[in-house]
């Protein structure tokens, strides 16, 4: 009788097989009159998708969309997220039904009703096309597409809102995978290392070889189960013996390379997000304690771990002031008018550090939150604001986003926990005191600044 079972068991799947391999047959037969070329033709072929059963059946046509949706042009991919908003959006009667019934009664199955009709056909149109081979990455490029037209069209952040709750649940920290980066992994993976890089660009394959290869340099990864050959953020870690200052004595060609065994500090100099489809999804806070943890128990000598930081917005902030006599619009003009080089910015620094103080103390959003999106993302982990260091990067970006200045945030690990407690209640910064001491305005400022 249990094989007999068995037996009706197998014999009702593979029925089932069949007929999603009959429904897919009929709807290919009938698929032309959809125009699948078109962003009108793709969501028929998402209702057809919401309206199967069958398992095959409903990969085959996830499959469908996600290759005519690649298929389409710009213009016609716009219109498309524009039919997920207006005709894949929240049944409003049926979730007013849901909503009295519950209120009436409120049951178990009526409280699986009003959950169903409180959300929009969108999420589940997404579950679905997820589950095609390749769906989770399809999914994650699509969204890059969206972010992009929101821009021209904010009606369709309620379809962003759908696509980033779904990311956000299928890519939290119990599914991503930490992984180390060195000189001996896959070329793939190295030549993405080097189109990613955000922070400082990576001009050769002898110079990724300077951050990778050496005893006092580290790289790890966040990878994601369903896209194993894409990292989804990564962090470039020097091992150093103090805390530098400088972006230039970090990755100096002739640097003298340390055994990691001697090293006292581990310094996080870049962190970089790879997927546009995933912003605002947040991972770098725990790639960094995570890393820094493993780094601890592996270099029980590591006893200091702190970021060289960019100030990205410093010198747009300073030339967006309404005080065309401010001494920030004052060093705008005087920076225009020197090289950037270490000797040369030297009778600045003074003024600039100041003005970074206030920048980052001083001033804040609306929310109270600072300005700066790279003092907000540590400072909301738990760092410190620990030291404001002129001239650290003298490259073509550094002057241009903030005058070389750059930051060194300090992950004390005993205390990332309080801190981060203590800035989400207050916004507050967290500074150390030679932070503070820089709001005193200084005494004497070069000749041409006033």
């Amino acid at each position: 009788m249990a094989n007999m079972g068995f037996e009706m068991m197998n014999r009702g799947s593979f029925n089932d097989f069949l007929s999603s391999i009959f429904n897919r047959s009929d709807w290919l037969r009938n698929r032309d009159h959809l125009q699948p070329g078109s962003a009108r033709g793709i969501t028929d072929l998402c209702r057809a998708l919401l309206a199967t059963g069958g398992e095959a059946s409903a990969i085959a046509f996830a499959a469908d969309v996600l290759e005519g949706y690649q298929a389409l042009d710009m213009d016609a991919r716009r219109e498309f997220f524009e039919l997920l908003a207006d005709e894949f959006d929240l049944e409003t009667d049926r979730l007013q039904t849901a909503v009295s019934a519950y209120a009436e009664n409120a049951t178990p199955p009526l409280l699986a009703e009003l959950i169903k009709a409180a959300e929009p056909q969108r999420q589940e149109l997404f579950r679905r096309l997820n589950t095609a081979p390749g769906g989770t990455a399809a999914l994650v490029k699509m969204r890059a597409d969206l972010l992009a037209f929101i821009k021209q069209d904010s009606n369709l952040k309620r379809v962003d809102a759908d696509l980033r709750h779904l990311l956000t649940s299928w890519f939290n920290r119990g599914f991503l995978l930490l992984e180390s980066i060195d000189w001996h992994s896959s070329a793939d993976i190295l030549e993405k290392v080097i189109a990613y890089e955000s922070v400082h660009e990576i001009h050769s394959w002898d110079e990724l070889r300077r951050r990778l290869q050496p005893d006092d340099r580290r790289c790890f990864a966040f990878f994601h189960p369903a896209m194993p050959d894409e990292p989804l953020i990564f962090v470039e870690i020097a091992l150093t013996k103090g805390i530098p200052s400088s972006i230039q004595e970090l990755l100096e060609p002739e640097r003298e390379k340390l055994s990691a065994a001697s090293a006292d500090t581990a310094v996080f100099y870049s962190i970089s997000n790879c997927q546009l489809g995933l912003t605002g999804i947040s991972f770098g806070n725990f790639l960094i304690k995570q890393v820094a943890a493993d780094l601890r128990e592996a270099l029980p000598n590591l006893s200091t771990f702190v970021t060289l930081s960019p100030v990205p917005g410093l010198m747009r902030w300073m030339k967006n002031q309404d005080d065309e006599n401010s001494l920030e619009h004052a060093l705008c003009a005087a920076l225009e008018n020197i090289a950037p080089q270490g000797d040369s910015l030297e009778p600045l620094n003074p003024a600039l550090q100041y003005i970074s103080a206030k920048f980052f103390l001083e001033k804040s959003r609306p929310d109270g939150k600072p300005i700066d999106p790279v003092a907000r993302f540590h400072l909301g982990n738990g760092a410190q604001l620990y030291r404001i260091n002129p001239s650290a990067d003298l490259s073509e970006n550094g002057m241009r986003q903030s005058a070389g200045i750059m930051v060194n945030y300090l992950y004390d690990l005993s205390a990332v926990e309080g801190r981060h407690e203590a800035y989400v209640r207050s916004g507050k910064v967290d500074a150390a005191d030679k932070v503070r001491a820089l709001l005193r305005r200084p005494a004497s400022l070069p000749t041409n600044i006033s």
